[in-house]
């Protein structure tokens, strides 16, 4: 049964992967937020063989899913949410909400810790942003992620469909979140009281650093909100603001995927820290 559930939701995410990623890619063609600078095929290539090889390491080395992790411990009544009665449809909503703070909270580590860094910074240093960005991570970064999602899951114990739901959300809104997209203005501020917009979230791949430290938010911006870590343009405007990192920016060293894999071993200064914030 265990098996069946799995692969269904496997099924599942794949479906809406590819949904969103045909999607967005034909909305780019069609209204590009900004003129890209480096030749799409390279880095298209680049990025989703990063994704492909992330997905066969992530199941060969880790060998239990959130989802399955979270069948057990709802078999086995372990997590905070087992101490308490809840409706059903409140767990789920609640158990979203925590994943989602778990991952605002990841991703401000990731910027302020220096050896978290070195592998955030290769989702930073690509030169150009679209729907492929929001899939571009180091290899050792996405490890450590499945695994501070499982120790999440044993925490909370969450109902296994709001796990489902929230990884294909958090696939999704990354997808969208990164395209380079135009949308009304007028849309854009609306959809921000809701989710995190292409325009929100580009501020932070600025090569600023006080924008690259702000908008951490992937799939709700609230947590911007109430941190206090919002901002909503960048200094230079979408069209004309510089995207990636100063201490990388030759299209071979970034948008090729050996370097790529071989960047945060690099020796060059890894900016863009928060606690380097001010240098800007």
């Amino acid at each position: 049964m265990e098996e069946l559930e799995q692969s269904t939701e496997l099924m599942i995410r794949l479906g809406c992967f590819l949904a969103v990623l045909t999607g967005m890619a034909i909305w780019e063609v069609l209204l590009p937020r900004r003129v890209l600078k480096i030749r799409k095929p390279w880095r298209w290539t680049s990025n989703l063989s990063l994704v492909v090889l992330n997905s066969v390491l992530a199941r060969l080395l880790i060998p239990i899913t959130a989802v399955a992790a979270a069948l057990y411990a709802e078999s086995s009544g372990w997590g905070l949410m087992h101490l308490v009665e809840w409706p059903w449809w409140l767990e789920i909503v609640l158990a979203v909400l925590a994943f989602d703070l778990a991952i605002y909270l990841q991703h401000v580590m990731f910027h302020a810790v220096p050896l978290f860094w070195r592998l955030h910074m290769v989702h930073h240093a690509d030169l150009d942003f679209d729907v492929t960005t929001g899939l571009r991570f180091h290899t050792l970064e996405i490890l450590l992620s499945a695994l501070i999602k499982l120790a999440v899951v044993v925490v909370l114990g969450p109902p296994v469909i709001a796990v489902v739901i929230f990884e294909v959300l958090l696939n999704a809104t990354s997808m969208f979140n990164h395209s380079n997209i135009r949308m009304p203005l007028g849309l854009d501020r609306l959809l921000r009281w809701f989710v995190v917009t292409p325009d929100m979230h580009r501020v932070h791949h600025s090569v600023i650093h006080r924008e690259t430290n702000s908008n951490f938010g992937f799939n709700l911006p609230w947590w911007d909100y109430l941190m206090g870590t919002y901002r909503p343009q960048p200094q230079a405007g979408h069209e004309q603001m510089q995207i990636g990192l100063t201490s990388f920016t030759e299209e071979n060293q970034v948008d090729r995927l050996p370097g790529m894999l071989l960047l945060p071993f690099s020796r060059n200064k890894p900016a863009s820290m928060i606690e380097d914030a001010d240098e800007n």
